[in-house]
């Protein structure tokens, strides 16, 4: 049995997937680890993330599986789960092994590994929806817009672009807090990712006179239209989870 040691990157578990093929392994036998945790009489491999081999199987899975199938195995890779590269390495050799035409790699939800592959993409793609429209931005002093979450899975790198859009000739960053991870776009430019230091963790931000305002009556005009007597606080929280509730004006 082979493990391959990976990091927690979609380019660490690309780079493992071409290894495996590229040094014939046994796919039945090989393993996929995010963990250290270690595997009795196993060939353990250490994965270096490679740009040139990660290129090589996106592109090799897009050309066979179409963008669609691709987005969801690179969603599935933004889970917050410990069995995803397995999962997706698994379900990427079920698809070639089938000669899946693209749209119809997810087809076999009967085999256990595709079937985690797209409950996992699922579960990221109704995250990545639910940021969308409970994200909230604020002013600072300098004109910055700055919005602070803290997802369960990592998805920042579908947030990006959906604001970006929206947002391209404001200066704006969307901090993730549970994995210290920045996304910051200039104005009418492109945007990146930063990953922060613990130094780097926003601390005490000072918010423009206009926000300030702004907060304040927004706040007062949620209270002003509920009616107390049509509350209803279970249906509440399932329109709007609680974990999202800290990260909301309306509710600080």
């Amino acid at each position: 049995m082979t493990v391959y040691r990976c990091e927690d990157t979609l380019e660490s578990v690309f780079t493992a997937i071409y290894l495996a093929y590229e040094e014939k392994r046994n796919h039945g036998d090989t393993i996929l680890s995010l963990t250290d945790d270690p595997i009795l009489f196993a060939e353990d491999v250490a994965v270096r993330p490679d740009e040139e081999k990660t290129r090589k199987v996106m592109n090799t899975l897009k050309r066979r599986f179409g963008s669609e199938d691709c987005g969801y195995l690179y969603m599935a890779l933004a889970a917050n789960d410990e069995d995803k590269a397995q999962a997706v390495y698994r379900t990427v050799v079920e698809g070639l092994r089938r000669g899946c035409t693209p749209g119809h790699l997810f087809d076999n939800l009967a085999d256990v590994y595709i079937h985690r592959a797209f409950a996992l993409a699922r579960g990221v793609s109704t995250e990545a929806c639910h940021q969308r429209q409970f994200l909230r931005f604020q002013e600072l002093d300098n004109g910055v817009l700055y919005s602070r979450i803290g997802p369960k899975n990592d998805v920042m790198v579908f947030l990006m672009p959906h604001f970006a859009d929206r947002l391209s000739i404001e200066h704006f960053m969307i901090y993730d807090e549970k994995r210290n991870l920045f996304g910051i776009h200039p104005a009418g430019k492109s945007w990146y990712l930063l990953h922060g230091e613990e130094a780097d963790r926003p601390r005490q931000l000072r918010y423009s006179e206009e926000e300030s305002v702004y907060q304040e009556l927004f706040r007062q005009f949620c209270h002003t239209i509920t009616i107390k007597e049509r509350k209803n606080s279970k249906l509440q929280r399932g329109m709007l989870p609680l974990r999202f509730r800290e990260y909301m004006v309306e509710f600080i």
